[in-house]
């Protein structure tokens, strides 16, 4: 399961011309390090860059020269050292060093990578078909959670407005952290393998469902890094970037605090009763963010791939299947959305009750937050 081999790990520190921004100046170098990770990775990259010219040139060199100085209008004549020991023994022991002087510092390097020890901040990243939700698990920061979504104008995408400038490379809620701490990043997912890079960072973890891996960094320098899934993961696979906002020490202790209010302000209570209207209204927004990228906005689903939820049985039939698919998921591309609230999820299946074609055709077309809580149990 382990995929990160040296060589994988150097190709996460470049993104690909496809994923650069359309206005960005076309890359052909790895993206400047940040990190000490991705500085031994970057000096990796250049030191097997050098000892491949330098190969290269010597074999060439040898290979022409000899069809030059050898050549049969000279009247040159093979050489005869069929089995010889000593041409056997340099041709083994040459390549064996200079496998063993690219392996010593590579080896060293990717050791480091995987010392996720005495980490100042940990950090889960959790991959969904297509947006990633992070929860801070220990450190400063810990209890915060949030889902971090693509925010580029589907207009864009369709070409019907300019691209942006982090066109498909920006979000709603970046991930925040403190300059000159280390970060662990523990990885898993919803429904199918992600992967969590950022190439500035020197960072590429595989997300899979039912494991939990991890990987760390420690940012050296203030600012907003970019990355994105590399792992092909379905149809938006490159929708689901990820932004990293590195601060200092002052300034994110000043975004925990706030952002630990907002959380509380925004924390809903699972006992009150809503009114259908706002239960709809809710679920719109709710809808918009999780379920149309598979389900379109339409409801009308992708044949063969995502159900229609317009006219659909389980939708307008009894409330306890809906909410049994949405807490446990249903099949490979159905997965578990316990992470949605109570709240979110009644008025998420209360929207699509409503919604399109179903309005006034089922049964039970209100679904309460307490109806989810009481199926949690």
């Amino acid at each position: 399961m382990q995929k990160q081999s040296l060589g994988k790990s150097l190709m996460v520190a470049g993104l690909t011309a496809a994923a650069l921004p359309a206005v960005a100046e076309q890359q052909y170098n790895l993206a400047p390090p940040v990190t000490e990770i991705a500085r031994q990775i970057y000096d990796l990259h250049t030191l097997m860059l050098v000892i491949c010219l330098v190969i290269f040139v010597a074999v060439f060199g040898v290979m022409f020269y000899s069809i030059y100085a050898h050549r049969k209008s000279k009247g040159a004549k093979s050489a005869s050292f069929h089995e010889s020991t000593t041409v056997e023994i340099i041709w083994t022991v040459i390549p064996f060093l200079i496998v063993i002087g690219m392996a010593l510092p590579a080896t060293k390097t990717v050791v480091a990578m995987k010392d996720t020890s005495n980490a100042d901040l940990t950090i889960k990243a959790i991959g969904y078909q297509w947006k990633w939700g992070y929860e801070y698990l220990k450190g400063q920061g810990e209890g915060i959670a949030f889902t971090s979504t693509l925010t580029t104008p589907r207009e864009q995408v369709r070409n019907e407005a300019a691209k942006g400038e982090n066109y498909l490379l920006e979000v709603d809620n970046a991930l925040v952290v403190p300059v000159n701490k280390k970060v662990r990043i523990v990885t898993t997912a919803n429904d199918v393998i992600h992967a969590w890079m950022i190439p500035a960072f020197g960072v590429k973890q595989d997300a899979i469902p039912g494991f939990v891996r991890d990987t760390w960094f420690k940012a050296e320098q203030v600012g907003t890094y970019r990355g994105q899934c590399a792992e092909l993961c379905g149809k938006d696979h490159a929708f689901m970037p990820i932004v990293v906002e590195v601060k200092s020490e002052e300034d994110y202790a000043k975004w925990v605090a706030e952002k630990q209010k907002e959380l509380l302000a925004k924390a809903d209570d699972p006992t009150k009763v809503w009114a259908a209207p706002d239960l709809v209204a809710r679920g719109e927004k709710v809808y918009a963010a999780n379920c149309a990228a598979c389900h379109q906005a339409s409801g009308k689903g992708i044949t063969g791939a995502f159900p229609a939820l317009d006219a659909d049985n389980v939708v307008l039939g009894d409330k306890s299947d809906q909410i049994a698919i949405l807490l446990n998921g249903k099949g490979a591309g159905m997965p578990a959305w316990k992470q949605l609230s109570d709240v979110e999820i009644a008025s998420v299946i209360t929207y699509t009750r409503a919604a399109w074609s179903n309005q006034g055709k089922g049964k039970d077309p209100v679904v309460q937050p307490a109806d989810i809580t009481a199926s949690r149990k």
